[in-house]
């Protein structure tokens, strides 16, 4: 349904529709002076009205009628005009010029106000710098432009200065301003080889970072294509909204024809029936119904993506505000993803296990992985060369060296190669609560190492205000141990009934069914083992800028912020999203009903229809815009 209230209404852009309604209301203005207060020379009062009816109609008119004819969609415009010119030829013209320069009006504060929720892109390309500095290879430095830059190049960060492209530090400690992303103010302390986000703000010292992904492939890249996709993406209301208006607005033209017909052989003289038509035809037109869902929409999408929230569409919006249970992965979800090994234990070298361990590992992205590489750097051990790698989600890894296949992995994988795993040497590791890889050759166990990982301090709190937001259950999901699960289970205060552990990815979607017959269901997750359970639930949420591709790619809602009371604020957001547009549509509805009661029965005159109609459709849009003063980092 394409309208003039609509956000891809054709008026030429702000300036435009800014002047045609400056152009109409002097109409009018020279038109009410001319018949209302005194009589002005030259024809002023009809040259007054004619501009109107041309500023104010015309623009209508073409949109409708290149609507009618490309789409075969009838526009609510064609009511406004068609009974601004009813009024004209039954010689009430000052009331159908009144008729539009209050729906010229209407419309343009409507775009003007509607244009701050649909200004997300712009502000993330805004993020982007032009230039930055680049350092060559024989040490110099340039000033090239940001689009040149490739992965692998190095880039100079002076104070002040923001990320070019996704990166990750190569040289120096400093702290980050990562507000501009994830929404969080508390700089971010950076040592070398943690990642570094396009956009993100250098604070304070000089600083080295290798370039990771190409412009295109960054952050800001990714949060534009998942706010255009949100804007494009319609709710189920939305559509709805469409679907009613259309049908709605030729059933309204039909019947204030039939009305128009009926009440001529009821006696009434032509002009008085069509005036009355007319009447109808403004009081009946479903303008406010059409753009009370779309108000709400696109404001709540911008307070989102302000709040490092970003939804793929208002569908996935009204869907979270449903939600009734909560499912969470545990790994780099509920905990903070920065483990630490613990313990090793092998029959062999420590040095040389290590290295096999970490040439393995170096070709993963899981947060283990990430640990046991910062344990080799820590001992200043280097990786051996690992080829043929391939990774077995919630298993492990698996490759070759120059002596043969070799692999890692939990109990699972070592099950699978036929590993015995009750030697005593490592009874110790078995019985902690802590997560324990394993590496072998064959059946043949080389060793193992425990890591550790702690809950997020945000994660209590975002499970207990997701509680008291009404979530009926929260659930953690998890490949690791039954000790482990207890461990971190426990000191986020889950029930012991809803801690899983030791599941494969299938497991975690099998349970994701039994619980979706029960409610509608979200799952949190940010690995490539969480892909399958993202795309299974009614929600999917990805967390973490930095979560994987795979993960954001199969998820409706990435949180880009790592503090996961962002989460329960952003249901708090649908919900009262949902309640607004209930309220839109309630008031919408009943407004029009009782301008189509008095124009059929108590003679309402035509400006009092302009004037409910059009203050009923602003009147809207502005209770669909508090949702931009509701952003999500805005505590409760």
């Amino acid at each position: 349904m394409s309208h003039s209230h609509s956000p891809t209404a054709p008026q030429g852009g702000p300036d435009v529709s800014l002047w045609l309604t400056a152009l109409t209301l002097v109409g009018l203005a020279v038109g009410a002076v001319d018949h209302l207060l005194m009589p002005l020379p030259y024809q002023l009062g009809t040259a007054g009205l004619l501009l109107a009816f041309i500023a104010g109609g015309v623009p209508c008119a073409i949109s409708a009628l290149r609507e009618l004819w490309r789409d075969h969609v009838l526009d609510i415009d064609l009511l406004m005009v068609v009974a601004a010119l009813a009024a004209a030829w039954v010689g009430a013209a000052l009331e159908g010029a009144v008729l539009l320069g209050l729906f010229s009006l209407s419309s343009t504060l409507e775009e003007r106000a509607l244009g701050r929720a649909r200004r997300a892109v712009e502000a993330l390309m805004a993020l982007r710098p032009d230039s930055t500095l680049r350092r060559n290879g024989d040490g110099t430095v340039t000033e090239v432009p940001v689009d040149s830059l490739l992965p692998g190049d190095m880039v100079i960060l002076r104070p002040g200065a923001r990320v070019p492209v996704d990166g990750k530090l190569a040289e120096g400690v400093g702290s980050l301003d990562e507000s501009t992303i994830t929404g969080e103010s508390v700089p971010v302390r950076k040592t070398p080889g943690t990642p570094l986000h396009e956009a993100t703000v250098n604070l304070h010292a000089v600083l080295v970072m290798q370039v990771t992904k190409s412009v295109g492939e960054s952050t800001v890249a990714r949060m534009i294509a998942l706010v255009t996709e949100a804007q494009a993406m319609k709710a189920p209301s939305e559509r709805f909204s469409d679907w009613f208006g259309q049908r709605y607005t030729v059933a309204v033209l039909l019947g204030s024809i039939f009305a128009f017909v009926v009440m001529l052989q009821l006696g009434w003289s032509q002009d008085d029936a069509m005036y009355r038509a007319a009447t109808l035809l403004v009081a009946a037109s479903p303008c406010a119904v059409v753009i009370s869902v779309p108000a709400a929409i696109l404001s709540a999408l911008s307070a989102a993506a302000r709040g490092g929230v970003l939804f793929k569409g208002g569908a996935a919006l009204e869907r979270l505000a449903a939600v009734r249970i909560f499912a969470f992965d545990k790994t780099g979800t509920l905990t903070n993803g920065r483990a630490e090994v613990t313990g090793v234990v092998t029959a062999g070298d420590e040095g040389a296990f290590l290295s096999l361990l970490g040439g393995l590992e170096a070709h993963s992205e899981h947060h283990i992985a990430t640990a046991i590489t910062a344990e080799l750097a820590k001992r200043g051990l280097t990786a051996l060369p690992v080829t043929d790698v391939a990774t077995s989600p919630s298993e492990g890894i698996t490759g070759q060296d120059t002596q043969g296949p070799v692999w890692a992995g939990n109990p699972r994988m070592a099950a699978r190669m036929g590993a015995d795993l009750s030697d005593p040497l490592y009874a110790g590791l078995q019985d902690g609560a802590e997560t324990v890889i394993w590496l072998g050759r064959g059946a043949q166990v080389q060793g193992a190492v425990s890591v550790a990982d702690q809950p997020r301090e945000t994660s209590r709190e975002g499970i207990i205000a997701l509680r008291q937001g009404g979530v009926a259950q929260v659930v953690m999901m998890t490949g690791d141990r039954r000790p482990v699960a207890d461990r971190i289970g426990a000191a986020l205060g889950l029930n012991p009934q809803d801690i899983h552990a030791d599941m494969l990815p299938e497991d975690k979607v099998r349970l994701l069914d039994k619980l979706a017959g029960q409610a509608p269901v979200a799952y949190v997750g940010d690995g490539v083992n969480d892909a399958a359970a993202l795309a299974r639930a009614d929600v999917g949420i990805a967390m973490g800028a930095a979560g994987s591709e795979v993960a954001l790619q199969a998820a409706e809602v990435a949180l880009l912020s790592d503090n996961m009371s962002r989460l329960a604020a952003a249901q708090r957001l649908s919900r009262r999203t949902a309640m607004i547009i209930r309220q839109n549509l309630i008031f919408a509805l009943g407004a029009m009903v009782v301008l189509v009661i008095g124009g059929l029965f108590f003679e309402l005159p035509l400006p009092l229809a302009v004037l409910g109609h059009e203050g009923g459709t602003v009147l809207v849009v502005l209770n669909g815009l508090r949702l931009l003063a509701d952003p999500i980092r805005k505590p409760a």
